[in-house]
């Protein structure tokens, strides 16, 4: 018998998931998770940098949770995701403390070794807040295929760090909400100057925290329209058999 669910607030879809370690090259252990499609083998994967720690972020913060709910049964993808070092989740605690983004440099390459080590294709990077300053100061480092950022509060990236952006061809993508705390679109079209590449994609009525169901739809969209475009726009509906 099958049945119809609605795809909004707290829903988990069909997923294969697997609670993970990561092991950095300074000898700490990071707890994490990853969700994969049910069945099928994913077409490209998301490493998820998760919002500021200190300010109450972690591997959890509600647009990667579902994103990792949602993306494996809507659009094939693999979902990474994992707490940076001295970060707590109900997943656990990673080993370590926080660094301002400065060890956990070595964290997003265990994350990487992981993608490699495991075979799973085509990773973009999926930083907010804290995570899209990590993604822009280390992500180059890395063999992607494109970086997306939600609400970057451009803290702790430099400008120089920005400018490499420019000289490559890997997709760099920044979603920036309307009434964000940190970074508006006018000062984000200013500061973003230095990467003419860039795909800066301004929404309206948006907040930095992405908080409800047609702000969350927005932002898991626009990530399948460039991660996986034939599977946008996603479906508000999934039937279960």
């Amino acid at each position: 018998m099958t049945r119809t669910i609605e795809v909004r607030s707290s829903v988990e879809l069909p997923a294969k998931r697997t609670d993970i370690e990561l092991h950095t090259a300074d000898g700490l252990t990071l707890v994490g998770e990853l969700a994969v499609p049910d069945g099928t083998a994913p077409v490209a994967t998301l490493v998820t940098l998760h919002p500021l720690p200190t300010a109450g972020g972690f591997m959890d913060s509600h647009i990667l949770r579902k994103a990792a709910a949602r993306l494996p049964a809507l659009a094939d993808l693999a979902v990474l995701r994992f707490n940076t070092r001295g970060t707590s989740s109900p997943r656990g605690t990673s080993g370590g403390s926080f660094d301002d983004g400065v060890d956990e440099r070595l964290d997003l390459d265990a994350a990487m070794r992981f993608v490699e080590e495991n075979n799973l294709p085509h990773p973009w990077l999926l930083g907010w807040s804290f995570g899209t300053e990590l993604a822009l100061k280390y992500g180059l480092e890395h063999n992607i295929d494109g970086a997306m950022l939600l609400s970057p509060p451009l803290h702790r990236a430099s400008e120089a760090e920005l400018a490499a952006w420019a000289t490559n061809s890997v997709p760099l993508v920044a979603l920036i909400p309307e009434f964000d705390d940190f970074l508006r679109p006018a000062e984000a079209r200013e500061k973003f100057h230095v990467v003419p590449n860039v795909e800066l994609i301004e929404v309206p009525g948006g907040k930095h925290l992405w908080v409800g169901e047609s702000q969350v739809r927005r932002v898991l969209n626009e990530i399948v329209a460039h991660v996986n475009p034939a599977k946008a726009p996603l479906p508000e509906t999934y039937v279960v058999d």
